[in-house]
């Protein structure tokens, strides 16, 4: 039995004081041991967090009942492991949940929510239907649907120098995709704004598609931005799309390279990471600097002043001035 539960999750509703309800939800987090990346902006919350059944149970639970977001939907992707996924708790107000910089609101307009077993159906039975991959390259390098059109983009706000390559398209049910879905909120948002007529949106990402439908046409491995680094989501028809950097043979084994200073997504087999001793060249491998090997290809950044057992002590706060300020607020 796996003890453990991943979850992934957004949610876009207007957050009037982030950074009190940053300070807030950090302490329930520490409190309740949760440990992960949450980000918290003015148009709403996006989290990565892993715990046990029981206390990921209690943050769904905390979550749903806030009155910030009474009347909203938590699209929660639960999954399984045996460890928690994360070393470390991350809370942090930033601009956006998602960093875009996109000039579109999904709460005023989106794509059309499609579920996965609805997602299912169209690739099989509609010819006009396109995908289109909203994740960075390092990701659809790594895995893709079959047939999916592709950005050679480092991040979401590369997409207008991209949505020139797909101008043939707009006139086709365009699909769009990421992980968890909260990408293509703005994505898909963008695609209409520049006269795309027909666009849709995996609700719930590739993800929520493998959990609920097997991941079926998904060819390689999803990239995971916490320490499993990469994980299989296709139980039905899976195939290995990915080559080692280094060998060029098949592999889906997705690392950072050990140079802190590179610190590339690249895929490399378990063979040449040992040969390579982490690295994906030689200087690399020379560098000064390079951390210890790591057969996962996983290295936490170190954050002065952390513990599991306290959080992540963020801009000198610690959990003392932490309680005091809720007190205070509520008082």
């Amino acid at each position: 039995m796996k003890p453990y539960s991943v979850l992934l999750y957004y949610n876009y509703t207007p957050i009037a004081d982030p950074e009190s309800y940053r300070e807030k939800h950090h302490l329930f987090c520490i409190e309740n041991r949760i440990l992960g990346r949450i980000i918290v902006a003015s148009e709403g919350l996006n989290g990565a967090v892993s715990g046990t059944h029981a206390d990921c149970q209690n943050y769904m639970d905390w979550l749903k009942v806030d009155p910030i977001f009474q009347g909203t939907d938590f699209d929660f992707k639960i999954e399984k492991h045996e460890a928690h996924t994360f070393a470390k708790l991350h809370v942090r107000v930033k601009d956006e949940i998602v960093h875009s910089e996109l000039p579109v609101n999904p709460l005023e307009r989106t794509g059309k929510h499609v579920n996965p077993a609805e997602f299912k159906n169209m690739l099989k039975n509609d010819p006009d239907v396109v995908l289109v991959d909203m994740r960075s390259n390092y990701e659809h390098e790594l895995g893709r649907f079959k047939g999916a059109y592709t950005f050679d983009m480092e991040n979401l706000r590369d997409l207008p120098d991209h949505v020139h390559e797909i101008e043939h398209l707009k006139n086709k049910k365009v699909i769009t995709y990421c992980t968890g879905g909260i990408k293509c909120e703005k994505a898909s948002a963008y695609l209409l704004e520049k006269g795309f007529t027909n666009v849709y949106q995996l609700h719930g990402g590739i993800i929520k598609y493998s959990l609920e439908e097997g991941g079926e046409d998904f060819d390689g491995s999803c990239y995971d931005f916490d320490n499993r680094v990469a994980t299989l989501v296709n139980s039905i028809n899976p195939e290995v799309i990915s080559t080692c950097h280094v060998c060029d043979s098949l592999s889906d084994h997705m690392v950072n390279c050990a140079n802190p200073e590179c610190n590339e997504h690249l895929a490399i087999c378990p063979t040449c990471l040992q040969e390579m001793d982490g690295a994906c060249s030689q200087s690399c491998k020379e560098h000064p600097r390079k951390r210890p090997y790591n057969e996962k290809g996983y290295y936490s950044k170190q954050s002065v002043g952390y513990s599991p057992e306290l959080g992540f002590k963020s801009f000198g706060r610690n959990l003392k001035i932490e309680k005091k300020k809720i007190i205070n607020s509520i008082c």
